[in-house]
């Protein structure tokens, strides 16, 4: 074998070499790094943020904060994240909350890096010109589910207990605020240089003692002082009235530093002891229809809008369960969503933030012990940016909320009673304008049952009965929210039993868009001086009635389709109504132009639209080939698509509609991982007794500040201490004298973790920690049964390898972030002298534009295997599935070429084994390198994933990639790599330029 010092000192001379040549990577070295400046911003007006107890007021209008989280660091890929902006932006949001991860950014104490997939500025930039505004979630803490809940390694070996006044931790956190202040700071709206509206700055702290307050104070002190201008807010686990502002008055609630008072809620459920898709279907009431007191949620603080900065878009997976992402997304699906967040809207809470709405991926060593690689987290839209049925129903909800001014402020209306006694009726009023809003849910349901009502409509147009013709329906998991007594677009709608979809000034017309689901009767009336004309166009018939005695024009149809209705004369200006079934309107998407906004309909996404001279210029996706149809500002009489000049003509109601189909996506073709050669290589050479180990880190320390502590007399044996964070870590301990029958190992690993123990070369076994838990234990002792043989008198080499799924997250305040990886402690006296070896440069990682999460310590990671260009034509090769294995880990490596048309996202992913059986039995694990990065890590005996995203950037779509496979095996018969294929997960033509990822690769 070739010697590993020479490999090592290749891979180093690699890395420097590539630096050298000017590759644009950028490394936090030692000393610390400024984050990057960039050029001065030009002069930009100044924004103001205010709000009340019905909203934020941005310049002096009310906005509703419709967000959806994302985290960037769940998706290393920066050019993608334009691609999830923007499908945010299309399915109705207005803003995106931001988690940043502070460990992912500082290896080192003084170390901080914000370039190439760290790049926020870059991220802050695209919000602003994607439109979206942003809440901005720094932590320090965070949680979020990832490793030590957003901690750097480094953190867990602090005396001073963390999220508390203490000296040390104020100063780290002081050191990670100021740095990441500095790129908030040039993104706030109040300064005119981006869309930041909101900042968090600590996340559910359900401490409220002296200690927590001062250092929640300091917090709020030091982001001031780092010139963050905009609101700042708390987000309260559970609703408990903790961290309210001053002066909010609410017997029982405790205040704090902040302006706004924010909560979370998960109230939904999860997949994992009932399976049933549309339960449970009673939403809570927290805010004006609620109890009230401190514990009502936004009556805690009655005087600031109603914010929740999390609310349910999901739920977060565990190892060794079932894999209920599937489920989750159902279960918190389009019916969830109405009832559920639609109850939110009616009790007032303008700021709603929904967690998840893109998961993403946690990457490499990102995971905390809770959750595995996969972070779909059942969103809207999946972990491989597909859009789920859910984002189609936020579309309706989001372009409502933001469309419909006067939601913006109501107050609870008069009690209004449903003629079914099964359905519940809010009712909300404007107090300015007088618009009325009717939330209609069940009173409660299980999600299955169908109801239908009518109820009495009471506004200053006068009383009726609504519907006048039929009954409204509620079908299973349903909610509706209908709208009265609205001045719209030069028009006044009476009420209508279909849900407001948008409106817009379209030319010299209004144009109103309303929905209702498939095949359901809707009901429509609006006021005019004299009879209008009405024309009907499209899929629906529409029949009117005018009463001269009231003014009212009352249309009725059902929901097929889409019926474009124009209704002109009466006394007023022309509208266009646009009549969509759910079906259809899910096709319909409104961009913004400087021109004024503009409806498609047709594609798979609509993405951008810009108007210059006559013509407008879309930007989207298709799935299949589809017609286009465009309703533009006036002028407009040409378009084109993603580039090309699309033919077409303009239609009675004012639109433009093409004269061909926009194409489909072509086929993507996909090589056989199967019939490509592997190459292969045993990767655990620390198991032989003559390893040479004199270059690792002697563990010789004698105190440490991790909450597990090594028994009197022994070493701290704890990977932290060392300066190894992340991954897998080598211990090779020796000793004199007789072996006992068996050793004895306490070990901390995390989720899922493992053990693995030689004693002189000879295989002693392995230890896995338990799984299939929500809150799995995190440390254990394995005891291993020494064979006779070996239980000689002498010297001895015992050579451990732990893998470190993660440090615990410290949402007890309770340090338990410190709780030790690696090593623990050893039976007393077996051995008396440790050496450790972690991940290559320990918190100056060897690779740093993928960082310190990217790799651990296998002796593969340290000598450049995972990377693209590794000379492996020396190795043996295999055939994959495999047959046989060894104990510790071997390698596996290939390469393939693709070629995804030019002008199409094709979103692929690497399965391994059957994605019909959640555990496969094989006691082995997979760490997935794709071209150098760590995707994820698949365990075939605890499960449940088996299919991981590759995402574009660090995937080539177009040229060669290098896979390798890091598999740790415990050697017995079925423990072998299964099958691995690549995987089509949705292709479209469309998509975002995405520029590949430079890291280092093999030279």
């Amino acid at each position: 074998m070739t010697d590993p010092r020479r490999l090592r000192r290749r891979f180093w001379l690699a890395v420097v070499a590539l630096f050298a040549a000017g590759a644009g990577l950028v490394h936090a070295a030692a000393a610390p790094a400024a984050p990057p400046q960039p050029a001065p911003p030009r002069a930009a007006a100044a924004h103001t943020i205010g709000y009340d107890r019905y909203s934020l007021i941005l310049d002096g209008r009310r906005t509703y904060v419709w967000s959806g989280e994302f985290h960037p660091f769940r998706l290393p890929s920066p050019g993608l994240w334009r691609d999830v902006l923007q499908k945010m932006r299309a399915t109705g949001y207005n803003t995106v909350s931001v988690y940043f991860d502070w460990g992912y950014h500082s290896p080192a104490p003084g170390v901080y890096d914000f370039t190439g997939v760290r790049d926020m500025d870059r991220l802050l930039a695209i919000a602003a010109e994607v439109g979206l505004y942003v809440i901005a979630r720094p932590g320090p803490y965070i949680n979020a589910e990832v490793d030590a809940g957003g901690y750097p390694g480094w953190l867990t070996t602090q005396a001073g207990r963390a999220r508390t006044d203490a000296p040390d931790h104020l100063a780290a956190a002081d050191e990670w605020l100021t740095a990441v202040d500095a790129v908030i700071k040039r993104h706030q709206l109040t300064d005119g240089t981006g869309t930041v509206i909101l900042y968090q700055i600590e996340n559910e702290l359900a401490n409220t003692a002296t200690t927590q307050r001062t250092y929640l104070t300091h917090l709020r002190d030091r982001v001031r002082a780092d010139g963050v201008t905009v609101p700042i807010f708390h987000n309260d686990k559970g609703r408990e009235g903790r961290w309210v502002p001053a002066g909010a008055g609410v017997a029982g609630t405790v205040e704090g530093p902040v302006d706004l008072y924010a909560f979370d809620g998960y109230p939904g459920g999860t997949c994992r002891t009932d399976a049933t898709p549309g339960s449970p279907n009673t939403a809570p009431d927290w805010g004006i229809h609620g109890p009230g007191g401190a514990r009502g949620g936004a009556s805690a603080s009655p005087d600031t809008p109603g914010f929740t900065a999390e609310f349910g878009g999901g739920w977060f997976d565990y190892w060794g369960s079932n894999g209920t992402y599937p489920c989750t997304a159902v279960r918190q699906g389009p019916g969830y969503e109405r009832v559920f967040y639609g109850t939110n809207i009616a009790n007032r809470l303008s700021i709603q933030n929904f967690y998840m709405t893109f998961g993403g991926t946690s990457w490499g060593w990102l995971p905390a012990p809770v959750v595995y690689s996969s972070y779909d987290y059942g969103a809207a839209i999946s972990e491989a940016r597909q859009l789920r049925p859910k984002a189609l129903a936020m579309k309706q909800l989001g372009s409502f909320v933001q469309s419909v001014a006067p939601l913006t402020k109501v107050d609870a209306g008069p009690p209004v009673t449903a003629s079914s006694a099964a359905v519940k009726l809010y009712h909300n009023v404007n107090p300015d304008t007088g618009t009325h809003f009717y939330h209609a849910v069940h009173n409660p349901s299980n999600g299955t049952t169908n109801d239908t009502f009518r109820f009495p409509v009471e506004t200053g147009d006068g009383s009726y009965t609504v519907p006048q013709s039929g009954q409204l329906r509620l079908n299973g998991q349903d909610a509706k929210i209908l709208v009265a007594g609205y001045d719209v677009e030069g028009q006044h709608l009476v009420y209508s039993t279909s849900e407001i979809t948008t409106h817009a000034a379209h030319g010299s017309h209004g144009l109103l868009a309303l929905h209702g689901r498939d095949g359901e009767n809707g009901e429509t009336v609006l006021r005019y001086a004299s009879a209008p004309t009405v024309t009907v166009t499209g899929d629906a018939t529409v029949t009117s009635t005018f009463d001269a005695a009231t003014g009212d024009l009352r249309l009725n149809y059902t929901h097929t389709g889409l019926a474009q209705v124009r209704v002109t004369g009466g006394g007023r200006p022309p509208l266009l109504l646009l009549l969509a079934a759910d079906s259809a309107a899910d096709a319909i998407w409104r961009l913004e132009t400087a021109a004024g906004p503009v409806l498609v309909r047709g594609p798979a996404l609509a993405r951008t639209a810009e108007v210059r001279g006559r013509t407008v210029h879309l930007t989207g996706d298709t799935a299949a080939a589809t017609d286009l149809e465009i309703w533009a500002p006036a002028g407009v009489r040409a378009a084109t698509w993603n580039g090309t000049g699309v033919g077409v003509r303009p239609t009675g109601t004012g639109s433009l509609r093409s004269r061909t189909a926009l194409p489909g996506p072509k086929p993507v073709t996909l090589p056989d991982l199967s019939a490509r050669p592997w190459h292969y290589a045993s990767g655990s050479p620390e198991k032989a007794p003559g390893f040479d180990d004199s270059l690792w880190t002697v563990a010789d320390r004698t105190a440490t500040n991790s909450t597990t502590e090594p028994p009197a007399g022994q070493p701290v044996l704890t990977a932290d201490d060392y300066g190894f964070h992340h991954g897998d870590v080598w211990y090779r301990g020796r000793f004199t004298g007789t072996v006992p029958a068996s050793v004895a190992l306490t070990y901390g690993g995390g989720g899922a973790g493992l053990v693995q123990a030689w004693l002189d070369g000879t295989y002693l076994g392995q230890h896995v920690l338990p799984s299939a838990l929500a809150a799995p234990p995190t440390t254990g002792t394995a005891t291993f049964t020494v064979p006779e043989a070996l239980r000689t008198g002498g010297d001895h080499v015992l050579s451990v390898m732990v893998r470190n799924n993660g440090h615990n997250q410290d949402g007890g305040v309770n340090d338990a972030h410190k709780e030790g990886r690696g090593l623990i402690a050893a039976a007393t006296g077996l051995p008396t002298t440790w050496r450790i070896q972690g991940n290559a440069g320990g918190e100056t990682p060897a690779d740093p534009v993928r960082g310190p999460l990217n790799a651990g310590g296998l002796h593969g990671e340290r000598t450049g295997w995972q990377l693209p260009g590794f000379p492996d034509r020396g190795w043996a090769t295999r055939t994959v599935p495999d047959t046989t294995a060894a104990p510790g880990t071997s390698w596996y490596r290939t390469s393939f070429r693709l070629a995804v048309p030019r002008g199409h996202d094709a979103s692929l992913g690497l399965t391994i084994g059957d994605p019909a059986v959640p555990r496969s039995g094989g006691h082995y694990r997979a760490l997935i390198f794709l071209n150098g990065w760590n995707i994820g890590q698949y365990v075939a005996d605890v499960g449940p994933q088996h299919t991981f995203v590759l995402p574009a950037g660090l995937l080539n779509p177009r040229g060669r990639n290098t896979l390798a496979l890091a598999v740790t095996s415990d050697g017995g018969a079925g423990d072998t790599l299964e099958a691995v294929r690549l995987t089509d997960l949705g292709t479209v033509r469309g998509g975002v330029p995405v520029a590949p990822v430079r890291a280092p690769g093999y030279r």
